[in-house]
């Protein structure tokens, strides 16, 4: 796995380097041909064309990640609907820069924890503004889940974070995260996003 990092002039700044010693630049117009399948690539959204770049290098197998001087929820809900895998600060740090990658080649989703639940809420927001029928579906996936479990779930789909959920239903975080590891697994989602998607339309949400 090759790491890229896309800007107009095909700089690398020095934190990048740190994190990633043998990281390669590349300019919006060569890193389609220079960008294989599994690699993980990097787009500042100084490039104009971050959005159609981030869907074709999706498409083609790489895990992309989006980097922003100005994080904001509804920016990082692009990235994520475009195929994006993150979305982080253009000056995070080494350190955070490889927690990324190790959240992303994982299958995970990286939006930083401030980011999280706007992205989550906004998502919701828009799904439910669309979504006039419930379905009978995802209606039956909550049924599948003990009453702590569904409690859970119904928090984490609003956007709660670990911590509040926690103090929302009076258990521990570690609590919190083992009923999270069931519920990925009896409803066959893999993260906190598409638990949010497969509950979006229920009327449990709704009225949550």
């Amino acid at each position: 796995m090759d790491y890229w990092f896309v800007t107009m002039d095909g700089s690398l700044k020095a934190r990048w380097q740190k994190a990633f010693p043998d990281a390669q630049p590349s300019t919006p117009d060569s890193i389609e041909q220079n960008a294989q399948s599994g690699d993980l690539v990097w787009i500042a959204t100084t490039v104009a064309s971050w959005p159609q770049l981030t869907q074709r290098l999706a498409l083609m197998g790489a895990t992309v990640v989006i980097l922003s001087y100005a994080p904001q929820h509804k920016e990082a809900l692009k990235a994520l609907d475009l195929g994006g895998r993150g979305y982080a600060h253009t000056l995070a740090t080494a350190d955070v820069l490889k927690q990324v990658a190790l959240v992303v080649t994982n299958q995970g989703v990286w939006v930083g924890q401030e980011l999280l639940a706007k992205v989550i809420g906004g998502t919701f927001k828009a799904l439910t503004q669309r979504t006039e029928k419930v379905s009978s579906a995802d209606s039956d996936s909550l049924a599948l889940l003990t009453e702590r479990e569904r409690g859970v779930a119904l928090a984490v789909a609003r956007g709660a974070t670990n911590k509040e959920v926690a103090r929302q239903l009076d258990i521990t975080e570690r609590t919190v995260k083992a009923h999270l590891s069931a519920i990925f697994k009896k409803l066959a989602v893999r993260d906190r996003l598409q638990l949010m998607l497969k509950l979006s339309s229920t009327r449990e949400l709704a009225s949550y």
